[in-house]
């Protein structure tokens, strides 16, 4: 018979179901894994002519003949956190949500699985051929793809304890017809700061970092429960958007049911109870980000349109011609594009933060960019074509201290990483709901009640104004002279129960576990040949961005796809930091704490499949 790592591993779990369950024995299975894995990678060392195919029709050939094999180069870098080598932790000591609302209806088993086929979108041409398993998908198949050996992800991590801050206290806010309970933001805590590589990293800790119930957690998005080309599908493009938990979905839902009416005037319940909701998740939103108040939270379509706004209203009426507008290399393009033209109208000028080899900005030179002239500092929280974490706080300090405003783009820090605007001393904070698991179209701009109340309004309409005849206009305070016409009500009721479910999971818990999953993910990439990361910041979340010589990013895309992993590929609309590495795109898979050590693995597998090939395909 002969041997490959499927029958191996097939063996060796009939031996760990038989083995005896002693403390004198516990660690022996472990061991013979390993034993068997070095066997395996001996007995394969010599590829057969078959994996070595010059054409991508070989490749497609090659897979399918074998869709659970393994190769030789799938082996563990020592300096890679081995999964078993792990503190486990008893369930008792997991996250379970209690909340029912989130656990109705969580789907058990796949939903929605669809076949392969053909697509004239985007990389999928044509001529592309997708990737079909020799044997069906039964479950038992699944998990033996996946989970060889088999993980507990509630048993993943230990525990680190961190220092308790003072919790929010609870306040009664009135909002149009009823009184609605809502907590205030969080106003007494002192950060807890680490300084580290010449800067420091505030982190606004709330509670002791506690283990994820994983499992839990990917049974609330039913959209990880189907497949794709045949295998489950794994969403590694989490940097782009994320995926919606049942309880978003769900409040949508009873919003369209029993709520819907438009805000904010008409006499009657269901503008009551549409107006309620749409304050109310104005005041989530507020606790999420430690604002002092609801008040100085304005609902837009996403980060962009936030800056949009920023620029168009307090940047016309605060940049003159001289003035500079400073920002980093990091940038996405929606905070360049709209400053440019504020530039280009005004006569101000835009000056740039430089990046290391490493992704990070060189906060030393900053000091010497700011001067007189510089009115605003707008700079990414966390890049998203790499992932670096910046240093706003200092960026924040040393501005202010300059007299400049600054403004945070949070876009894809939000979900990730703990926010306070009142600590941080922000002026602005922009960032999209889809980005923190809520609907696409919602967004929100955060600025200082000071600020709100001497821009000037943006567009005009209904809803914002106080009065109006033919001779007068008058408006009304923020946040309501920002948000002219129908609000996206539903979208924005959906982004306050995605921030209650964050919440409700503790937004540091999931920052630890995904630090723990990045960890992990570069230095599984690490072991692919000729894999180049892109990024390396000692501060970073979420984003592996990395180029396969040989090979074009968007045919590792392309080739990710065929076996159910979805990643970006291209330039992240972040063009000046991907040329600063002589770049013009890089593949981009981004986690999320519904990711998966074994989905890690995955994704590895098939770029070391895909890499054994020597042809550019």
């Amino acid at each position: 018979m002969a041997l490959n790592e499927k029958t191996i591993y097939q063996l060796a779990n009939e031996l760990f179901s038989l083995w005896p369950k002693s403390e004198s024995t516990q660690d022996s299975p472990h061991q013979l894994l390993v034993t068997a894995e070095n066997s395996l990678h001996a007995i394969t060392a010599t590829p057969s002519q078959q994996m070595l195919s010059s054409t991508y029709d070989d490749v497609i050939q090659a897979t399918n003949a074998q869709p659970q094999s393994d190769f030789p180069e799938r082996q563990f870098i020592p300096e890679i956190p081995n999964r078993s080598q792990i503190k486990s932790l008893d369930e008792s000591q997991a996250i379970h949500l209690t909340n029912e609302q989130f656990r109705q209806n969580s789907p058990e088993e796949s939903v929605n699985q669809y076949n392969a086929t053909t697509s004239s979108f985007y990389f999928l041409n044509s001529d592309s051929k997708p990737i079909q398993d020799a044997v069906s998908l039964t479950t038992s198949v699944q998990d033996e793809y996946f989970s060889v050996p088999s993980v507990d992800y509630k048993n993943l991590f230990t525990i680190s304890e961190t220092a308790n801050l003072s919790q929010q206290h609870g306040q009664t806010n009135n909002f149009y017809f009823t009184t609605l309970e809502a907590k205030a933001p969080l106003k007494t805590s002192e950060p807890i700061t680490q300084i580290q590589d010449n800067f420091a990293i505030t982190k606004f800790k709330s509670h002791a970092i506690q283990q994820l119930d994983v499992e839990a957690i990917r049974r609330d998005f039913p959209i990880l429960q189907q497949q794709i080309n045949g295998y489950p599908l794994v969403w590694f493009d989490n940097a782009a958007t994320t995926q919606k938990p049942n309880c978003v979905i769900e409040r949508i839902s009873d919003f369209y049911r029993c709520e819907n009416s438009n805000i904010h005037r008409a006499a009657h319940t269901l503008a009551a109870r549409s107006t309620d909701a749409f304050e109310q998740a104005r005041q989530i939103v507020a606790n999420f980000i430690g604002a002092e108040s609801s008040d100085e939270i304005i609902f837009v379509r996403g980060a962009t349109e936030g800056i949009n706004l920023v620029a168009k209203t307090w940047g016309m009426q605060n940049i003159l011609a001289g003035d500079e507008i400073l920002i980093s290399q990091l940038e996405h393009h929606a905070n360049i594009v709209p400053w440019y033209q504020l530039c280009q109208q005004t006569g101000a000028k835009i000056r740039v933060i430089p990046v290391d080899e490493t992704g990070q900005i060189m906060l030393h030179q900053l000091p010497e960019l700011i001067n007189k002239r510089t009115k605003l500092v707008a700079i990414s929280q966390v890049s998203n074509a790499l992932g670096t974490i910046t240093p706003v706080t200092e960026v924040i300090e040393i501005a202010h201290n300059k007299g400049a405003k600054v403004l945070i783009d949070a876009a894809q820090s939000i979900s990730h990483l703990a926010n306070n605007v009142q600590l941080l001393d922000a002026d602005f904070l922009v960032f999209s709901g889809h980005k923190v698991y809520a609907p696409t179209g919602i967004g929100v701009l955060y600025a200082k009640a000071e600020l709100l109340h001497n821009m000037p309004v943006w567009q005009g309409g209904g809803n914002m104004i106080q009065d109006v005849s033919f001779d007068y206009i008058s408006y009304q305070d923020a946040p309501n002279k920002f948000e002219a016409g129908t609000a996206n009500i539903a979208d924005a009721v959906g982004l306050g129960a995605a921030l209650n479910y964050i919440q409700s999971i503790g937004i540091d818990n999931i920052a630890h576990y995904e630090q723990q999953l990045l960890e992990y993910g570069q230095y599984r990439l690490l072991s692919v040949p000729k894999l180049k990361l892109i990024g390396t910041a000692n501060h970073k979340t979420s984003i592996m961005s990395f180029i396969l010589d040989g090979h074009r990013t968007e045919t590792v895309g392309q080739f990710l796809n065929q076996h159910g992993i979805a990643v970006r590929s291209g330039h992240h609309c972040a063009q000046p930091i991907l040329r600063r590495f002589g770049l013009e795109s890089t593949v981009r898979p981004s986690l999320a704490f519904y990711n998966t050590m074994t989905e890690i693995d995955h994704m590895v597998d098939v770029l070391h499949q895909l890499q054994r090939y020597k042809t550019n395909i």
